[in-house]
């Protein structure tokens, strides 16, 4: 496991370090405000595993339990659903439709996705009225792509990798007018992916009203790291410096660590990694500037301690992928050990489990 000690923290990436313009937003009360006007805009569970800290050598272990999110199995559901409704919105209050259910009519969006991303925008487009497609890449579940199938998608295969199909999906947008809705953020694009990263700021202010003692550390899994932006977000406002935030990504894709080792957004080329919703070479522009003045330490994993951590959850009834668990990952193989993770008997952790299995 490498461990990188972000030389940034308090400051934040050089001016010149060719990001994209922007920020990140903080508007958590904002966030759950739309949130909750969902009928399925209920909370996902803060679970408290005593036995499993107790494995780890550690004081204590919650795990935000994301498998259930509005029925799409993973906090995706989050994001391009919570986008897409904050347009429908918008429109409704500009007087541009009648009603939520058909403000958005003849629109198609678009995105590329390893699926949980997919999912969510499939389920929102259709509820406001819009079409969703979905690019795939060529290594992503045939499980997943059924999964899209199945909530009205059109979905496309397009190159091995994610950025094979974004790219294709970008493409495909500007020929016919859909509407891209990424994930990520880069120069010339950064509004659509902010308020997929808003959406999950909900995660945030759900745990700030479930736990009871602060944590004392966060794992954050990532890919292009929205989720690791959004919930750092969250513990800071929370918590202030006193919690130490740890950002993992898979050995074969550290797009983050490799940036902030750079000091600016580098592509950081790898294998396929079995962790494939954390997969992405390249990072969202407007998740790095902030988790490079926010984040502790960026850790990476790799697939064979991804691997042996779902089979170590399993064993404790709980089930989920290499992605999900990845945060886990890192706290298995640092706890008990000499570490500048500094992880002991006295440590509180917080975990994020976002995603379930994929054959669900």
């Amino acid at each position: 496991m490498k461990t990188l000690k972000n030389p940034f923290l308090g400051k934040g990436l050089p001016e010149q370090s060719e990001l994209a313009e922007g920020s990140v937003s903080q508007d958590i009360a904002g966030a759950e405000s739309l949130f909750r006007k969902c009928p399925r805009a209920d909370e996902t569970p803060l679970r408290a595993l005593p036995d499993l800290a107790s494995q780890l050598a550690i004081g204590s272990l919650s795990l935000k339990d994301e498998r259930q999110r509005m029925g799409l199995g993973s906090f995706k559901a989050l994001g391009a659903a919570y986008a897409i409704a904050k347009l429908a919105d918008q429109r409704v209050q500009d007087g541009l439709a009648p009603s939520h259910a058909s403000a958005l009519n003849s629109m198609t969006f678009v995105c590329a996705s390893a699926g949980n991303h997919g999912m969510s925008l499939a389920a929102g487009a259709p509820l406001f009225g819009a079409r969703a497609a979905v690019f795939v890449a060529e290594t992503v579940p045939e499980a997943f792509e059924a999964r899209l199938k199945a909530r009205g998608a059109d979905v496309v295969r397009a190159g091995a990798t994610y950025e094979d199909s974004m790219a294709e999906a970008q493409r495909r947008a500007e020929a016919e007018g859909w509407t891209l809705l990424p994930d990520s953020t880069w120069p010339g694009m950064t509004g659509p992916g902010h308020d997929v990263m808003e959406g999950y700021l909900v995660m945030a202010a759900e745990i700030a009203r479930q736990i009871k003692t602060p944590p004392t550390h966060v794992f954050l899994q990532a890919g292009v790291g929205g989720l690791a932006a959004a919930c750092a977000i969250g513990a800071r406002l929370t918590w202030g410096k006193d919690v130490t935030i740890v950002v993992v990504e898979p050995e074969n894709a550290p797009a983050l660590l490799a940036s902030i080792e750079a000091g600016k957004p580098v592509t950081a080329p790898g294998p396929v990694s079995n962790m494939g919703r954390l997969d992405c070479k390249e990072p969202s522009h407007l998740a790095l500037k902030y988790l490079a003045r926010e984040a502790d330490l960026f850790v990476t994993v790799s697939d064979d301690e991804a691997a042996e951590t779902v089979k170590w959850l399993g064993e404790n009834d709980i089930a989920t992928t290499p992605s999900g668990s990845a945060g886990i990952t890192a706290v298995r193989h640092a706890a008990g050990q000499a570490s500048t993770l500094g992880l002991g008997p006295e440590t509180r952790v917080l975990c994020y489990l976002s995603e379930g299995p994929e054959d669900v």
